[in-house]
């Protein structure tokens, strides 16, 4: 048996069974209608209002667009979304946004994208815990609620190419870093769910990708990232990362906690917080980190999941394998540079793996089974789906 043979079997397997699960939630899409750095830098986006009740939405599923966002121009690179206040370690003001939470009900309560695999982050350092009070339940129109740890927002970010291809930089500086206590990703004692609310502003200043933030109507605009995801484009914020030449890249908070997060080179339903996301190195012009620090465009990663889920009561018609976290398998193109072409599906990515044509970036890293045997780095970014183009029928 060949070394390539265990690899392809894990990849024909895997197919297999994202196809099964993920069949009926695909051909959904054409029902629900729906960033600078590593993932830096159309039509308006309708959506309900912020916090709409499980009663309001009850028929509703998680759509391919995030339904509590107030407006979204994926022309501009931009999304509106409600902001939310609370408090930091030193009662001060914090501002943040919801994306996901972890159980679905909540999901469909607050208009957030589910991600059941967040659930593993509980009982690790990514997770830090917010005291609600006697109300027992998470309400993020409760401007006491008390977060454990807060970023420092009041550093300046720089990032210089290097001369020759731009990656990796001369300086790779994050322009704001989580204490020790901090983490996007919170819960409560007493429900246990999951829920992803990154800081966006405090006194110290405001998160690299606002755009602009009202905190009389209470809501923030956000830089958008634009990838792709099974030939299609998919829409995504970039807001908190580990190492710090990720944050920087990204142009996000720095957060060591993250690395806690179960686990490099994981995506298993079972024990993994984390989804797959692959940058190329040197891609051709208009994709890859050479190319985007070079000025010719954004990277364009690709994802490997979405976050639709057509049917609330059949979580197995959902995106289980859909997480925010993504978990970095970066890659490198082995052929001359006139043969490489702008990559846009993850199936597209292992058969050129397979073939010898890409090889695994992170040459010491793990090598992700369900994945082609693609090795993934130690490291990772909080990159929430606001929306994603809809399948041709």
């Amino acid at each position: 048996m060949t070394e390539q043979e265990p690899a392809e079997q894990s990849r024909s397997n895997d197919t297999a069974r994202q196809r099964s699960e993920g069949a009926s939630r695909r051909t959904f899409l054409g029902a629900v209608g729906t960033g600078t750095g590593l993932a830096a830098l159309g039509m308006l986006g309708g959506s309900r209002p912020a916090g709409a009740t499980s009663t309001e939405r009850k028929h509703a599923g998680i759509p391919s667009e995030l339904p509590s966002a107030i407006e979204i121009d994926e022309d501009a690179l931009e999304v509106t979304l409600p902001l939310y206040e609370g408090r930091g370690p030193d009662d001060g003001v914090v501002y943040y946004v919801l994306t996901e939470a972890s159980d679905i009900g909540k999901a469909n309560q607050f208009g957030l994208n589910w991600a059941v695999k967040l659930k593993h982050i509980i009982g690790t350092d990514a997770i830090q815990e917010v005291a609600i009070g006697s109300s027992g339940q998470f309400n993020p129109n409760n401007p006491n609620n008390e977060f454990q740890g807060t970023v420092d927002f009041s550093l300046t970010r720089n990032v210089v190419p290097n001369d020759g291809t731009g990656f990796p930089p001369d300086v790779a500086e994050p322009g704001a870093e989580g204490d020790g206590t901090y983490s996007p990703f919170i819960t409560t004692s007493d429900e246990k769910v999951v829920y992803n609310a990154p800081h966006v502003a405090n006194d110290s200043g405001e998160h690299d990708q606002v755009l602009e933030m009202d905190t009389d109507e209470m809501t923030v605009t956000l830089q958008l990232v634009q990838g792709f995801y099974e030939f299609r484009e998919i829409y995504y914020l970039t807001t908190d990362a580990y190492p710090g030449l990720v944050a920087a890249l990204e142009g996000g908070t720095l957060v060591p906690n993250l690395s806690e997060a179960p686990a490099v080179g994981d995506r298993d339903l079972e024990s993994s917080a984390r989804e797959a996301i692959f940058p190329v190195v040197n891609g051709p012009p208009g994709q890859g980190l050479q190319s985007a620090l070079q000025g010719q465009g954004g990277p364009h990663n690709i994802t490997r999941s979405e976050q639709v889920c057509a049917d609330l009561s059949d979580p197995t018609d959902c995106s289980l394998f859909y997480s925010p976290l993504w978990d970095l398998h970066p890659l490198r193109w082995e052929v001359p540079e006139d043969e490489r072409t702008i990559l846009e599906d993850h199936e597209e990515i292992i058969d050129l793996v397979l073939e010898g044509d890409i090889s695994s970036f992170a040459e010491d890293g793990p090598a992700n089974t369900l994945l082609g045997n693609i090795r993934a780095l130690s490291a990772a970014v909080n990159c929430p789906v606001i929306s994603v183009e809809e399948e041709e029928e």
